[in-house]
């Protein structure tokens, strides 16, 4: 398997059994409907060690642009194949959400919540806050790398390292994932948002793209700034790259801070949803 198909097939699969669980404790007259978060918590960390078992040994596993950023980053993968796992990822996101659409056809037509439906393939925020919620991804995906880094320098019994980082996305789901749902993945949120825009979801609305920046640039800032914070606090080695990316972010932070965006991009309700 080439490295370009691993990573298509490890992000299909992640969104295939993420999505999946979304969709299952969500729309109406599924079996699970109302599951609640810890469900969903554990699904995606299970989706996760899933991906990693499935194509770990071809491409690394990487399933994720921060991922793969923030380790190019820190000089952990050549800056020459992010262009080919990126890509993968998001047309292996697209793909997965397009598996999750036709295992849940009928349910589609049977939920009203324009929310719900768009919530099965991407995120929103509970609270609309454009400074927080870009916060929040941007803290979500800083925590993911330095605990992959962290996973990556201990030892484990053989095979059980994609089950410890399945663990970490469990930890930050519960514990951090409220405000945005956290994405911490820019294929996670935009190979599905460009899926439910394509599909013929029935009465499913605009797919909230006025939103769709922050889990992408929020995973991006944060994947990186989390590499390169772990290669200086841990392992001491502090580069140049390092104070640059830590004044980009500071700026960025503070532009949205002083620019006070809040609140008309957010799909907390169904009825709201006029596009």
């Amino acid at each position: 398997m080439s490295t370009f198909m691993a990573e298509l097939v490890g992000t299909m699969i992640l969104i295939i059994f993420g999505g999946g669980v979304v969709a299952n404790v969500s729309l109406n007259k599924s079996k699970a409907q109302d599951g609640g978060w810890i469900v969903v918590s554990l699904a995606w960390g299970l989706a996760v060690a899933m991906a990693v078992y499935a194509v770990g040994n071809f491409s690394g596993a990487h399933v994720n642009p921060a991922v793969t950023l923030g380790f190019a980053a820190i000089g952990e993968f050549a800056w020459s194949d992010v262009p080919m796992y990126i890509t993968a990822q998001v047309i292996g996101g697209m793909l997965g959400g397009i598996v999750v659409y036709f295992h849940f056809l009928p349910h589609w037509k049977a939920t009203k919540d324009k929310a719900v439906k768009l919530g099965v393939f991407s995120t929103d925020p509970a609270i609309p806050h454009t400074f927080s919620n870009l916060l929040s991804e941007f803290i979500g995906t800083a925590v993911l790398l330095v605990g992959l880094l962290s996973i990556g320098a201990n030892k484990f019994s053989e095979g059980l390292n994609p089950l410890i980082v399945g663990f970490l996305i469990v930890a930050i789901g519960l514990s951090l994932g409220g405000p945005t749902g956290y994405a911490i993945n820019p294929a996670r949120d935009l190979g599905p948002r460009i899926a439910h825009a394509i599909l013929p979801i029935p009465g499913k609305g605009g797919s909230n793209w006025t939103y769709a920046w922050i889990p992408v640039a929020g995973p991006v800032l944060g994947g990186v700034f989390g590499a390169l914070f772990y290669q200086a606090v841990f392992t001491g080695k502090v580069t140049s790259l390092f104070w640059i990316w830590t004044i980009v972010c500071i700026g960025i932070f503070g532009i949205t801070f002083m620019l006070g965006q809040k609140g008309t991009h957010a799909l907390p309700h169904g009825d709201r949803i006029e596009n």
